[in-house]
């Protein structure tokens, strides 16, 4: 049996609705983090499958190192973000960031 694109694409389906899964259940903004990183990791499997099997060229993986790039400097910038508000809460959960305001 060989391996096709609709095995990509339900994988894709999978990784995807797990992210989404763990946006919606978690309140700790580090696994909100590693949801969207399993959300952007789908997409970027399926630049990849469609660009193998549909197009035949490069842009898929083009398209997805880019989507790489990006998921990395978001995570970067998120994770400062989450020990400043840790530094000042004491907890890395996304409803207590709002106590920040006053």
């Amino acid at each position: 049996m060989a391996i096709g694109l609709t095995h990509y694409l339900f994988l894709s389906a999978v990784l995807f609705c797990l992210g989404i899964a763990v946006l919606v259940a978690r309140r700790n903004a580090i696994a909100i983090l590693v949801g969207l990183e399993l959300m952007l990791n789908a997409a970027g499997i399926n630049f990849v499958a469609f660009s193998r099997y549909v197009t035949g060229g490069v842009e898929g993986q083009v398209i997805t190192v880019f989507v790489i790039i990006l998921a990395a400097a978001e995570v970067a910038i998120a994770l400062g973000i989450v020990l400043n508000i840790f530094q000042h809460v004491n907890s890395a959960n996304v409803d207590e960031a709002d106590s920040l305001r006053h």
